[in-house]
């Protein structure tokens, strides 16, 4: 077998993990590890609130640079406010108060924290950190979808896996946060997701860009992912585009991928792209562009571990960052040559980076402003 990372999509795949071709099931969005060492799992959630505020809330098992610790929940709630304050918090819950179902998505941290979904349609988020408390329910407006089987396979057996459920591309949200002790009730628009696997992500993945959003009729799901070093930096493309909540493009084999402005960032030392751009072609040609007007985290992974954590982090030359960011999406319909749709609207999106800089700005060794990845 290829020791090259690929995704999953072959007939024997689908039938390997008990999955449909064109149909996502309710279990799937359930618990799809035991919390054993070596493993990981996390539910996402974001939205765009009508009053001007973001949110984002992880439920997750683990750290995402510790998965071959045993049990140890993290739960994060960051908010931005409208006037642009940030409010970034993450604790650990005991692992006694940890609590996933499978079949359904039921997830449990401590008193008051829960994630739970009904049937891939509904969804009820409570979450409290810090002095910041959510509480939202989320109503999926597009389908949901994942790419081919969702399972990215590394490793010469295809035993290694990173896997990836967009359960909500896009939903109504509806609710309320609390902050300062003062409570917002408000609507929006949000997200959803749900990734597991069964090895410490810095062992198989140099970085990924991740963005998601929705601008005019269109909702777009848009990653750009890089192995590690040991598969040669293999990229692996993820793309989903819908209109009015049907969707009408996800081959990775019609997508292009371009990174612009790309500078060095101070406080990570990762090289960062001002612009990243996907141009997805078939019948007619869709770009679809997020432009970087602000950061919301800068962190090196390590920042949450504990002193002797991070000390051995720094001695094995672990310097892992994520990176969140804010700006305008932009998403364009090209036909016969000539753009005739055009809309634009706020999004966030994402830069995890686990391996070490691949160079600066300027330096050749840098990866390329267009990168086409073709499909046998």
């Amino acid at each position: 077998m290829s020791d090259q990372p690929e995704l999953a999509a072959l007939s024997d795949d689908y039938a390997r993990y008990g999955l449909e071709r064109d149909v996502v099931r309710e279990w799937e969005d359930g618990a799809r590890t035991d919390n054993r060492a070596g493993s990981y799992e996390w539910w996402y959630f974001d939205a765009h609130l009508d009053d001007g505020a973001k949110v984002v809330v992880v439920f997750m098992n683990k750290d995402l640079g510790a998965a071959g610790r045993p049990l140890s929940p993290q739960l994060r709630v960051n908010l931005e406010l409208p006037d642009g304050t940030m409010s970034n918090n993450t604790i650990s819950i005991p692992a006694a108060e940890w609590s996933a179902a499978s079949g359904r998505t039921d997830v449990r941290m401590g008193p008051g924290n829960r994630f739970q979904g009904e049937n891939l349609r509904e969804y009820r988020i409570q979450a409290t950190a810090g002095g910041l408390r959510v509480d939202f329910t989320l109503t999926s407006e597009v389908p949901a979808w994942r790419p081919a089987t969702g399972h990215m396979l590394f490793g010469p057996e295809r035993d290694l896996e990173f896997n990836w459920l967009p359960s909500v591309p896009q939903g109504a949200v509806r609710g309320s946060y609390t902050i300062g002790g003062v409570r917002h009730e408000t609507t929006g628009v949000g997200y959803h997701d749900h990734n597991w696997g069964n090895v410490g992500l810095p062992k198989i993945l140099n970085d990924w860009y991740w963005g998601r959003g929705h601008a005019g009729p269109y909702t777009v799901i848009a990653s750009f992912i890089t192995g590690a070093e040991r598969y040669g930096f293999a990229e692996i493309p993820i793309f989903m585009l819908a209109r009015d909540g049907r969707i009408i493009g996800d081959d990775p084999a019609k997508m292009t991928f371009e990174r612009d402005g790309v500078y060095t960032d101070a406080k990570t030392g990762k090289p960062v792209a001002s612009i990243v751009r996907y141009t997805y072609v078939d019948d007619d040609t869709y770009v679809v562009t997020f432009d970087r007007e602000r950061d919301l985290v800068r962190n090196p992974l390590t920042k949450d571990l504990p002193w002797l954590k991070r000390t051995a982090a720094r001695l094995i030359r672990f310097d892992g960052a994520y990176l969140r960011f804010a700006g305008l999406l932009t998403i364009e319909h090209h036909k016969g040559g000539h753009v005739v749709e055009e809309f634009a609207e706020d999004a966030i999106w994402e830069l995890m980076y686990f391996g070490r800089a691949r160079g600066t700005a300027g330096d050749p060794s840098l990866p390329g402003r267009r990168v086409v990845r073709k499909r046998p």
